[in-house]
Protein backbone atom coordinates (compact mmCIF):
# COMPACT_ATOMS: atom_id res chain seq x y z
CA UNK A 1 0.00 0.00 0.00
CA UNK A 2 2.98 2.68 0.77
CA UNK A 3 4.91 2.22 -2.34
CA UNK A 4 5.37 4.23 -5.48
CA UNK A 5 3.81 7.76 -6.43
CA UNK A 6 1.42 9.14 -3.65
CA UNK A 7 0.22 12.54 -4.04
CA UNK A 8 0.04 14.75 -0.94
CA UNK A 9 -3.31 16.33 -3.12
CA UNK A 10 -4.36 20.21 -2.91
CA UNK A 11 -8.04 20.98 -1.34
CA UNK A 12 -9.21 23.33 -3.92
CA UNK A 13 -10.96 25.97 -2.80
CA UNK A 14 -13.95 28.05 -4.10
CA UNK A 15 -15.56 31.37 -2.37
CA UNK A 16 -14.09 30.43 0.38
CA UNK A 17 -15.34 26.71 0.60
CA UNK A 18 -13.66 23.18 -0.16
CA UNK A 19 -14.47 22.63 -4.03
CA UNK A 20 -15.39 19.24 -4.12
CA UNK A 21 -16.10 19.28 -7.76
CA UNK A 22 -12.79 20.11 -8.26
CA UNK A 23 -11.27 17.69 -5.84
CA UNK A 24 -13.04 14.79 -7.39
CA UNK A 25 -11.95 15.45 -10.90
CA UNK A 26 -8.33 15.97 -9.50
CA UNK A 27 -8.53 12.68 -7.86
CA UNK A 28 -10.41 11.05 -10.99
CA UNK A 29 -7.35 12.26 -13.16
CA UNK A 30 -4.30 10.87 -10.74
CA UNK A 31 -6.26 7.40 -11.13
CA UNK A 32 -6.23 7.78 -15.14
CA UNK A 33 -2.62 9.15 -14.47
CA UNK A 34 -1.15 6.10 -12.34
CA UNK A 35 -1.22 7.53 -9.23
CA UNK A 36 -0.78 5.02 -6.71
CA UNK A 37 -2.49 6.56 -3.44
CA UNK A 38 -3.50 10.11 -2.59
CA UNK A 39 -3.09 11.48 0.87
CA UNK A 40 -5.89 13.78 1.73
CA UNK A 41 -5.48 16.56 4.64
CA UNK A 42 -1.54 16.82 4.07
CA UNK A 43 0.39 19.55 4.59
CA UNK A 44 0.13 20.49 0.73
CA UNK A 45 -3.80 19.87 1.71
CA UNK A 46 -3.46 22.80 3.72
CA UNK A 47 -5.20 21.07 6.69
CA UNK A 48 -4.02 23.85 9.22
CA UNK A 49 -5.93 25.95 7.80
CA UNK A 50 -9.06 23.58 7.82
CA UNK A 51 -11.58 23.08 10.61
CA UNK A 52 -12.54 19.87 11.90
CA UNK A 53 -15.87 19.66 10.02
CA UNK A 54 -13.68 20.25 6.67
CA UNK A 55 -10.72 18.07 7.56
CA UNK A 56 -13.19 14.98 8.26
CA UNK A 57 -15.18 15.63 5.07
CA UNK A 58 -12.24 15.95 2.73
CA UNK A 59 -11.08 12.47 4.04
CA UNK A 60 -14.76 11.38 3.47
CA UNK A 61 -15.05 12.76 0.21
CA UNK A 62 -11.83 11.71 -0.75
CA UNK A 63 -12.74 8.05 0.12
CA UNK A 64 -15.88 8.06 -1.70
CA UNK A 65 -14.43 9.81 -4.88
CA UNK A 66 -11.25 7.14 -4.76
CA UNK A 67 -13.87 4.07 -4.29
CA UNK A 68 -11.01 1.48 -3.44
CA UNK A 69 -9.44 2.16 -6.80
CA UNK A 70 -5.78 3.07 -4.78
CA UNK A 71 -5.06 3.32 -1.21
CA UNK A 72 -6.51 6.57 1.03
CA UNK A 73 -3.44 7.71 3.57
CA UNK A 74 -5.16 10.52 5.43
CA UNK A 75 -3.42 13.35 7.36
CA UNK A 76 -4.63 13.27 11.01
CA UNK A 77 -1.44 14.59 12.47
CA UNK A 78 -1.39 17.35 15.53
CA UNK A 79 0.75 18.35 18.19
CA UNK A 80 -1.85 17.20 20.99
CA UNK A 81 -1.54 13.83 20.92
CA UNK A 82 -5.37 13.38 22.14
CA UNK A 83 -6.11 15.73 19.63
CA UNK A 84 -4.13 13.33 16.88
CA UNK A 85 -5.94 10.32 17.92
CA UNK A 86 -9.51 12.15 17.84
CA UNK A 87 -8.77 13.16 14.17
CA UNK A 88 -7.33 9.19 13.53
CA UNK A 89 -10.53 7.43 14.97
CA UNK A 90 -12.23 9.74 12.63
CA UNK A 91 -9.97 9.29 9.80
CA UNK A 92 -10.69 5.51 10.05
CA UNK A 93 -14.36 5.93 10.79
CA UNK A 94 -14.70 7.63 7.15
CA UNK A 95 -12.91 4.35 5.47
CA UNK A 96 -9.16 5.40 4.99
CA UNK A 97 -6.77 2.55 4.29
CA UNK A 98 -3.91 4.56 6.48
CA UNK A 99 -2.85 7.54 8.41
CA UNK A 100 -0.07 10.29 7.92
CA UNK A 101 0.88 11.66 11.34
CA UNK A 102 2.92 14.34 11.17
CA UNK A 103 5.60 14.80 14.27
CA UNK A 104 4.33 17.23 16.78
CA UNK A 105 5.02 20.78 15.86
CA UNK A 106 5.78 23.97 17.89
CA UNK A 107 6.20 22.42 20.90
CA UNK A 108 9.28 20.19 20.47
CA UNK A 109 9.07 17.30 22.26
CA UNK A 110 12.02 15.22 23.17
CA UNK A 111 12.83 11.66 21.65
CA UNK A 112 11.22 10.31 24.35
CA UNK A 113 8.38 12.60 23.62
CA UNK A 114 7.78 11.36 20.03
CA UNK A 115 7.43 7.89 20.88
CA UNK A 116 5.71 7.82 23.34
CA UNK A 117 3.05 9.78 21.03
CA UNK A 118 2.88 7.62 18.56
CA UNK A 119 3.22 4.58 20.67
CA UNK A 120 -0.39 5.85 22.27
CA UNK A 121 -1.87 6.58 19.03
CA UNK A 122 -1.18 3.14 17.73
CA UNK A 123 -2.71 1.73 20.50
CA UNK A 124 -5.88 4.28 20.09
CA UNK A 125 -6.53 3.37 16.67
CA UNK A 126 -6.60 0.18 14.39
CA UNK A 127 -5.03 1.61 11.57
CA UNK A 128 -1.54 1.39 9.69
CA UNK A 129 0.29 4.32 10.49
CA UNK A 130 3.51 6.45 8.67
CA UNK A 131 5.35 8.42 10.76
CA UNK A 132 6.16 11.98 9.22
CA UNK A 133 9.63 13.64 9.67
CA UNK A 134 9.95 17.29 8.15
CA UNK A 135 12.43 19.43 10.38
CA UNK A 136 11.47 22.61 8.90
CA UNK A 137 8.42 22.40 9.13
CA UNK A 138 7.89 21.01 12.89
CA UNK A 139 10.89 22.08 14.52
CA UNK A 140 12.01 18.92 15.71
CA UNK A 141 13.66 15.83 13.86
CA UNK A 142 12.70 12.02 14.55
CA UNK A 143 16.15 10.51 14.89
CA UNK A 144 16.67 7.31 13.22
CA UNK A 145 17.20 5.30 16.59
CA UNK A 146 13.47 6.54 17.86
CA UNK A 147 12.22 5.02 14.21
CA UNK A 148 13.93 1.99 14.83
CA UNK A 149 11.95 1.90 18.21
CA UNK A 150 8.42 2.76 16.58
CA UNK A 151 9.22 0.18 14.01
CA UNK A 152 8.68 -2.45 16.80
CA UNK A 153 5.51 -1.38 16.68
CA UNK A 154 3.26 -3.21 14.80
CA UNK A 155 0.66 -1.01 13.31
CA UNK A 156 3.51 1.71 12.91
CA UNK A 157 4.30 0.63 8.65
CA UNK A 158 6.16 3.60 7.34
CA UNK A 159 7.98 6.68 7.98
CA UNK A 160 7.42 9.89 4.91
CA UNK A 161 11.37 11.05 5.26
CA UNK A 162 11.28 14.96 4.82
CA UNK A 163 14.13 15.91 6.16
CA UNK A 164 16.49 16.09 3.12
CA UNK A 165 19.29 14.15 4.70
CA UNK A 166 20.14 10.93 2.88
CA UNK A 167 22.59 10.22 5.54
CA UNK A 168 19.93 10.55 8.00
CA UNK A 169 17.49 8.14 5.84
CA UNK A 170 20.56 5.62 5.44
CA UNK A 171 20.37 4.96 8.81
CA UNK A 172 17.07 5.10 9.29
CA UNK A 173 17.17 1.63 6.47
CA UNK A 174 20.40 0.31 8.56
CA UNK A 175 18.78 0.14 11.92
CA UNK A 176 15.41 -0.96 10.61
CA UNK A 177 15.79 -3.12 7.76
CA UNK A 178 12.75 -4.52 6.50
CA UNK A 179 10.68 -3.25 9.55
CA UNK A 180 9.58 -0.22 8.14
CA UNK A 181 9.19 1.25 4.83
CA UNK A 182 10.79 4.25 3.77
CA UNK A 183 9.14 6.93 1.38
CA UNK A 184 10.80 10.19 0.49
CA UNK A 185 8.87 13.66 1.41
CA UNK A 186 11.08 15.66 -0.91
CA UNK A 187 10.33 15.46 -4.81
CA UNK A 188 14.23 15.97 -5.29
CA UNK A 189 15.15 13.49 -2.89
CA UNK A 190 13.12 10.41 -4.44
CA UNK A 191 15.39 9.08 -6.84
CA UNK A 192 18.39 8.39 -4.21
CA UNK A 193 15.76 7.26 -1.50
CA UNK A 194 14.92 4.73 -4.28
CA UNK A 195 18.20 3.67 -4.53
CA UNK A 196 18.69 2.95 -0.73
CA UNK A 197 15.37 0.87 -0.62
CA UNK A 198 12.87 3.31 0.00
CA UNK A 199 9.38 2.83 -1.79
CA UNK A 200 8.23 5.73 -3.18
CA UNK A 201 7.50 9.25 -2.37
CA UNK A 202 4.83 11.33 -1.06
CA UNK A 203 5.08 13.89 -3.45
CA UNK A 204 3.94 17.59 -4.48
CA UNK A 205 5.15 17.52 -7.83
CA UNK A 206 2.72 14.79 -8.47
CA UNK A 207 -0.30 17.45 -7.96
CA UNK A 208 1.25 19.21 -11.52
CA UNK A 209 2.90 15.65 -13.15
CA UNK A 210 1.53 12.65 -12.02
CA UNK A 211 2.42 10.40 -14.86
CA UNK A 212 6.17 11.27 -14.67
CA UNK A 213 6.12 10.78 -11.19
CA UNK A 214 4.22 7.73 -11.22
CA UNK A 215 6.57 6.23 -14.25
CA UNK A 216 9.71 7.31 -12.24
CA UNK A 217 8.84 4.87 -9.20
CA UNK A 218 7.78 2.17 -11.59
CA UNK A 219 10.72 2.12 -13.79
CA UNK A 220 12.83 2.40 -10.61
CA UNK A 221 11.16 -0.39 -9.45
CA UNK A 222 11.33 -2.54 -12.43
CA UNK A 223 15.08 -2.49 -12.84
CA UNK A 224 14.68 0.43 -15.59
CA UNK A 225 17.26 2.66 -13.60
CA UNK A 226 18.33 5.03 -17.08
CA UNK A 227 14.76 5.72 -17.81
CA UNK A 228 13.54 6.30 -14.13
CA UNK A 229 16.63 8.65 -13.91
CA UNK A 230 15.68 10.50 -17.11
CA UNK A 231 12.19 11.79 -15.63
CA UNK A 232 14.30 12.25 -12.13
CA UNK A 233 16.39 15.16 -14.24
CA UNK A 234 13.43 16.35 -16.41
CA UNK A 235 11.36 16.82 -12.74
CA UNK A 236 14.09 18.67 -11.31
CA UNK A 237 13.04 22.71 -12.55
CA UNK A 238 9.32 21.26 -11.36
CA UNK A 239 10.61 19.78 -7.97
CA UNK A 240 12.38 23.46 -7.49
CA UNK A 241 9.37 25.48 -9.15
CA UNK A 242 7.47 23.94 -6.48
CA UNK A 243 9.17 25.84 -3.70
CA UNK A 244 10.04 29.21 -4.96
CA UNK A 245 7.51 30.25 -2.00
CA UNK A 246 5.59 28.53 0.99
CA UNK A 247 3.87 24.87 -0.21
CA UNK A 248 1.39 24.57 -1.13
CA UNK A 249 1.17 28.06 -2.93
CA UNK A 250 2.92 27.23 -6.44
CA UNK A 251 1.88 23.98 -6.59
CA UNK A 252 -1.95 25.25 -6.02
CA UNK A 253 -0.84 28.03 -8.64
CA UNK A 254 0.23 25.67 -11.41
CA UNK A 255 -2.94 24.18 -11.05
CA UNK A 256 -4.70 26.85 -11.52
CA UNK A 257 -2.97 27.59 -14.46
CA UNK A 258 -3.37 24.41 -16.03
CA UNK A 259 -7.15 24.94 -15.41
CA UNK A 260 -7.55 22.70 -12.95
CA UNK A 261 -8.73 24.68 -9.99
CA UNK A 262 -8.87 28.44 -8.79
CA UNK A 263 -6.49 30.10 -7.48
CA UNK A 264 -7.95 30.19 -4.38
CA UNK A 265 -5.72 29.98 -0.64
CA UNK A 266 -6.42 30.78 2.86
CA UNK A 267 -4.55 33.30 5.29
CA UNK A 268 -2.27 33.23 6.40
CA UNK A 269 -1.15 31.92 2.64
CA UNK A 270 -1.68 34.46 -0.03
CA UNK A 271 -0.86 34.47 -4.10
CA UNK A 272 2.30 34.04 -5.14
CA UNK A 273 4.46 37.27 -6.21
CA UNK A 274 4.27 38.22 -10.36
CA UNK A 275 8.14 37.53 -10.35
CA UNK A 276 8.01 33.97 -9.24
CA UNK A 277 4.74 33.73 -10.85
CA UNK A 278 6.31 34.67 -14.22
CA UNK A 279 9.17 31.84 -13.45
CA UNK A 280 6.88 29.27 -12.19
CA UNK A 281 5.14 29.25 -15.57
CA UNK A 282 8.11 29.21 -17.81
CA UNK A 283 8.85 26.07 -15.99
CA UNK A 284 5.22 24.53 -17.05
CA UNK A 285 5.44 25.48 -20.23
CA UNK A 286 9.22 24.12 -20.67
CA UNK A 287 7.08 20.87 -19.22
CA UNK A 288 4.28 21.34 -21.97
CA UNK A 289 1.89 21.29 -18.94
CA UNK A 290 0.34 24.45 -20.28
Amino acid sequence: MIKGSIVAIVTPFKNGKVDEKALGDLIEWHIAQGTNAIVPCGTTGESATLDYEEHYRVIEFTVEAVNKKVPVIAGTGANSTDETIMITKEAKRYGADAALLVAPYYNKPTQEGLYRHYKAVAEAVDIPIVLYNVPGRTAVNILPSTVARLAEIDRIVAIKEASGDMKQVSEIMRLCGDRITVISGDDFTTLPLLALGGKGVISVSANVAPKDMADMCSHWEKGRYDDARKIHFKLEPLNHAMFIETNPIPVKTALAMMGRIKEEFRLPLCEMSPANKDKLRKVLVDLKLI
